[in-house]
């Protein structure tokens, strides 16, 4: 696998960043990608990504946790071990509620996670290569991927580093 090369810029301040991400759409430049060490409001239109749908996979494993607890309780009190206590009948569909809910709970908590690892290719022995540390912390990053860049574009994403207010400019490869 071939090293890239990318060129990124430090902000300090997220409108900063958003007036940045503007210029280089309106300039046409091919932005890698944008970090920032908290949600901006407004960045996602900018750069043109779509809206999650990972509330629809939420649904879905929520309606596989209803489905399994209230069809295995249904199985259990009905058929597999039919029992008359406190004068309930064997199918009680009120007494199913509470464990109905926790597990629709529980399916869509832990599918909307193994959704979101995968999705975004992270989780366990996944080595994930960080451009700057301070990414995390205070900083707002635009980088630019300079592999197989001539010298007069990197050029170009420099002056644009310039003109858009970024306190620092570096290079890494990754």
């Amino acid at each position: 696998m071939k090293n890239k090369e990318v060129l990124f810029g430090l902000y300090d301040d997220e409108e900063v960043l958003l007036s940045a991400v503007k210029n280089a759409k309106s300039a046409h430049l091919d932005i890698m990608d944008v970090f920032s060490p908290f949600p901006v409001h407004g960045l996602d239109p900018i750069l043109g990504l779509n809206e999650s749908r990972i509330h629809q996979a939420g649904f879905i494993y929520g309606l596989i946790g209803t489905l399994t607890a209230f069809l295995f309780m249904t199985w259990v009190f009905t058929r597999d071990w039919p029992i008359i206590f406190g004068g309930k009948p064997y199918w009680s569909v009120l007494s199913f509620i509470p464990i109905t809910f926790e597990l629709t709970v529980l399916f869509a908590c832990i599918g909307m996670v193994v959704t979101y690892y995968a999705v975004n290719g992270q989780g366990p022995g996944v080595n994930n290569p960080i451009l700057d540390d301070r990414i995390t912390d205070d900083k707002f990053c635009v980088a630019f991927d300079v592999t197989d860049s001539a010298g007069d574009k990197v050029e170009a994403y420099q002056q644009f580093f310039k003109e858009t207010g970024a306190s620092e400019v570096k290079t890494k490869t990754i």
